[in-house]
This record gives C-alpha cells, sequence and structure tokens, in this order.
C-alpha cells in the first residue's frame, strides 16, 4: 500500500509541475512571437493546473482511513476531484472553441519555428504523461488519476491541434497561400469538440459513481459464480456493488438452511466475504443478509426485498 501511494503521488505530482512549466512556456512564447494557438493552449493548461490541485487534493483525502462521520471511507473524494477536472476541461473546451471562432474573423497570425518547436515538445511530453499516469491509474483502480490522465490526452488533442495549425500557417507563409493560415483556428475548433466530449465521458462516469449506478453486469456475474461455488449458499436473492472511488462494496442477500445456527450462519457470510476479497482485490467490503431457506425453496437467482 505504501508503494502504491508512492507510485500515485509520483504521478500525480509529475502532472503537477509539468502543467505549471508548459503554461508558462507557452504563454511565453505565444505572447512574445504572437502566436494565438499558444497563448489558448497555454490558458488551457493553466486550467489544468487547477485540476492537478483538484485531482492532488482529492487523491489524499480518498486514502484517509474510516472515520465516525465516513464509515464506508473516503474513496468517493477522488470521484469528485475526478467531476472537478470533467468540469475544468468543459469550460477549457468552451474557451477554445470560442478563441478558435474568434481568430477566423480576425487578420491571420505569422507563425514561427519557435512556437511550432514549443507544441511538439507539448505534444510528446503530454502523450508520455499520458500513457505513464493511465497506467499507473487503471493498475492502482484510482479515479484521480485516470482523471489526471484524461485531461492530458486533452492536451494531447490541443497540441496536435497546434502543430497542425502552425505547420499549415509556416506552409501558407511560405507559399503564400492565404487560406492555410486560418488552419490553425479550423484544428482548434476541431479539438474543443473533442475535449467537450472527453469532459461529457468523464462527468458522466463521477455522476454515475456518486449515485451509486450498479457496477459492471460482467462483474456482477463473476461474484454471482463465486458465491454459487459456496456449498451452504441455497438460494441468491439479491446483489449489488457500488463504486466507491478505488474500491468497491457489495450488497448480498442469500438463503441459507433456515435450520442452521446463529454461529453457522456467521460462518457463511465469513465465507462468502473472503472468497469475494480474495478473487477480486478491488472489493473492499461485502455485506451479506441471511435469509432463510427451506426444502423446497427454488435455489436460482431471483431479486427479493426480504
Amino acid at each position: 500500500m505504501v508503494n502504491e501511494n508512492r507510485q500515485s503521488s509520483i504521478a500525480i505530482w509529475l502532472s503537477f509541475i509539468s502543467n505549471v512549466a508548459l503554461t508558462a512556456i507557452k504563454l511565453a512564447v505565444g505572447m512574445v512571437f504572437g502566436s494565438p494557438v499558444l497563448v489558448a493552449d497555454g490558458v488551457h493548461n493553466a486550467g489544468d493546473v487547477v485540476a492537478t490541485g483538484a485531482a492532488l487534493s482529492s487523491m489524499r483525502v480518498s486514502k484517509m482511513p474510516p472515520d465516525d462521520d465516513h464509515p464506508y471511507g473516503h474513496g468517493k473524494a477522488e470521484v469528485v476531484g475526478a467531476g472537478i477536472v470533467a468540469i475544468i476541461l468543459a469550460l477549457a473546451a468552451i474557451y477554445m472553441a470560442f478563441h478558435s471562432v474568434a481568430i477566423l474573423f480576425e487578420p491571420p497570425h505569422k507563425a514561427t519555428v519557435i512556437a511550432l518547436f514549443a507544441a511538439v515538445f507539448s505534444l510528446i511530453l503530454k502523450q508520455i504523461l499520458y500513457l505513464y499516469t493511465m497506467s499507473i491509474g487503471k493498475r492502482l483502480k484510482s479515479n484521480g488519476l485516470i482523471a489526471t490522465a484524461y485531461d492530458h490526452l486533452a492536451d494531447v488533442y490541443a497540441s496536435i491541434a497546434a502543430v497542425v495549425g502552425i505547420g499549415l500557417a509556416m506552409v501558407g507563409d511560405h507559399y503564400h497561400i492565404g487560406i492555410l493560415s486560418y488552419g490553425d483556428p479550423v484544428a482548434g475548433i476541431i479539438v474543443a469538440i473533442l475535449v467537450f466530449k472527453l469532459a461529457f465521458h468523464m462527468g458522466k462516469s463521477s455522476v454515475d459513481v456518486l449515485m451509486e449506478k450498479n457496477i459492471d453486469p460482467d462483474k456482477i456475474d463473476e461474484l454471482v459464480e463465486l458465491i454459487h461455488q459456496i456449498p451452504e449458499v441455497k438460494r441468491l436473492d439479491r446483489i449489488r456493488g457500488r463504486d466507491h472511488g478505488h474500491y468497491i462494496i457489495v450488497d448480498v442477500r442469500v438463503g441459507v438452511p433456515a435450520e442452521l445456527s446463529v454461529q453457522e450462519g456467521h460462518d457463511i457470510s465469513r465465507k462468502i466475504k473472503q472468497t469475494i476479497m480474495e478473487q477480486h482485490s478491488d472489493v473492499e467490503e461485502v455485506l451479506v443478509h441471511l435469509n432463510p431457506w427451506y426444502e423446497g425453496d427454488r435455489s436460482e437467482f431471483k431479486e427479493s426485498n426480504e
């Protein structure tokens, strides 16, 4: 656990430092050399600094142990952080689209090689950070890191637009093709749409978790199969699962022989919990409710409110 926390901390701090550095580089180069796409991308990166800060804070809170006020832990703090990142991405997309449309009605700006190098550097760095952060986020099942990785991916899209736009403008300047100078804002509009779509997906995922949407059906099927392997379980009445950030809580209701003692029922509950948690490391808690089962009752899965 200590090693996992260290890996997630390194990933999020690398993201934070890179966003601060890229914000400074893009804004400085964009303003000095008159590159509107770099200025817009720099403002976008400034929003990333805030988003990464939100992810960092939420991840720290999510690692806090359960307490009297939060008996199920603080895992959803990462989901809240991911939601904040989604909002910031959506606002950045709107800004990028507005800025790009505004440039279409202005005289074309002259592109420079330095501005192109800055965009290429950002593209390469953000692609590396996306792959690195997503890899750790998926392995540690961290919503905060995954949200940060998607934020890097949005920057990759923006950097691609900057490279294409600046490149087209340079070609247009060299060959005196005026229309190519507007490749920058057109690419910016396309990327803004892609970033907004990404933000919508992230926001929807966060809302689903906060509204305690059931976990993936395939995951439920795997849990059902495990429970049916326990001989004492005669009937599976209900099974539900909810994502709590970087872990899952499972709620199970099963039918067991009515003549069993309280101790035997307790042992069955513990066996169900251990079986699930041993096979699924992302399950943090299993809540088991026992219903009486009598000879002649149907043994197959059914929904029950008993």
